[in-house]
């Protein structure tokens, strides 16, 4: 809608202005005319009245002077001789504005002057007359032009504004090819505008193609890897309890452990992707109050030799509409990703209004890394865990279903994450009975 708006508003300014442009040139053309009437047309035609006047006068003393319509003519002597109003003037040109507008022209020739004077408010009007209304009948003219061709030019630009609007409205997730369809087109549309359309129309379905193959290789990848994960991580269990293992080795079998934990979670956090990207996670009132303290316990069992102590505190019950799944693993990868900054002290999980903090007593990071940690592949330099990926995804997730994420962190003090539910519902926490 707002293409539309600008686009139309654009083309109807322009044609406003060269209508406007073309008016004032008109009427300052007119007003050129008049002027040019007056200042040289008349004064011109008076001149060659007065030349006129002696050269009758020469070959017959009888000669009449000169009366027209709008010019009449005095001599001294003559008739009722001259008006006062003229009594006095030297030769040339003379004007007077009332009682009526004159212009007298006054010539000297062998002693004697001819007064002519010519009635201009009559000239005027005529001027004004035969000026305005040609130039009433070509502004009509012209603004019935432009107004056709600010139609024109509307209708077409008309279907590029419904591409961009369909471009637009276009999901990047779920791409619809139909939405540039050549039967969504006007029937008027130019050549120009169906190319475009089928190259949209294309690349939609090209699109679609990627993202379908992109989603089926999430899925069907993270799948099959929990398999030998879990084989991994089984036979990682049977080694530990072997007695005879040598503390190096044992090292190393704990960190394998550890390994196959992260990928797990990675795959895990792929394969949850990979749904919400195919909007199959109905989403419910969930409790994240629940949600933390059920991630609470997993963290104990999995990290029970850790000598970090995990906590929770509720100050008020929060409620969030949200699949339970997505829920679930932003927690519990944030609690996991703050035990792996943390070599020992405490990760507590504060539930406030509309908003969860979770804070952990590790190394912290210094602001170069925290500006970077929600980066593709950053894994900040004291951390174990293989979580670079995994907080990507979740920084993802966040942003998908509009939850701020802030982190703070300090050298040697520890990191603070705040995600924010906007849309939550606070309720009082339950009194124990």
């Amino acid at each position: 809608m707002s293409s539309r708006r600008g686009l139309s508003r654009r083309l109807w300014r322009d044609f406003l202005l060269q209508a406007v442009y073309i008016s004032i040139a008109a009427m300052v053309s007119v007003f050129a005319v008049g002027v040019l009437m007056e200042d040289v047309l008349i004064k011109q035609a008076l001149r060659g009245e007065a030349d006129y006047y002696w050269e009758r006068l020469d070959r017959d003393p009888a000669t009449p002077l000169p009366d027209t319509r709008n010019m009449t003519a005095y001599q001294e002597g003559v008739g009722a001789g001259v008006p006062d109003w003229l009594q006095g003037m030297g030769s040339g040109f003379h004007g007077r504005d009332a009682p009526v507008e004159e212009l007298a022209y006054i010539n000297e020739r062998d002693g004697r002057k001819l007064y002519l004077v010519f009635d201009s408010q009559n000239v005027q009007e005529l001027v004004a007359f035969f000026g305005l209304v040609p130039l009433a009948l070509v502004l009509i003219v012209i603004y019935l032009s432009l107004h056709r061709a600010y139609k024109i030019s509307r209708r077409a630009v008309s279907p590029v504004i419904a591409l961009a609007e369909q471009v637009q409205s276009l999901d990047p997730a779920s791409p619809d090819p139909d939405l540039f369809a050549a039967e969504r087109l006007p029937g008027d549309a130019d050549e120009e505008i169906r190319q475009l359309s089928a190259a949209m129309h294309g690349l939609t379905e090209r699109l679609t193609d990627f993202v379908e193959r992109e989603r089926n290789f999430t899925r069907d990848a993270s799948h099959e890897l929990r398999s030998p994960l879990t084989v991994i991580k089984i036979g990682a269990n049977i080694l530990l309890k072997d007695e005879g293992l040598s503390d190096a080795s044992r090292e190393s079998v704990v960190r394998i452990r550890d390994a196959a934990t992260d990928m797990e979670e990675l795959t895990a956090a792929f394969l949850l992707l990979a749904r919400e990207s195919d909007q199959a996670l109905a989403k419910e009132w969930v409790s994240v109050n629940d949600i933390v303290s059920g991630e609470i316990d997993r963290v104990r069992v999995v990290a029970s030799d850790a000598a970090v102590k995990v906590e929770s505190r509720d100050n008020c019950t929060l409620m969030v509409l949200a699949p339970e799944k997505v829920l679930a693993s932003v927690i519990g990868n944030l609690i996991r990703n703050g035990m792996s900054y943390t070599d020992a002290g405490s990760v507590s999980v504060t539930i406030e209004e509309r908003r969860i903090v979770i804070e952990d007593t590790g190394a912290g990071m210094a602001p170069e890394e925290v500006e970077k940690v929600l980066k593709p592949f950053y894994r900040a330099g004291r951390q174990r865990g293989g979580h670079g990926v995994v907080l990507t995804i979740v920084n993802r997730l966040n942003d998908s279903f509009g939850w701020p994420v802030h982190v703070e962190s300090s050298p040697g003090v520890g990191t603070r994450v705040t995600v924010g539910f906007p849309t939550g519902r606070v309720e009082p926490v339950p009194v124990p009975s």
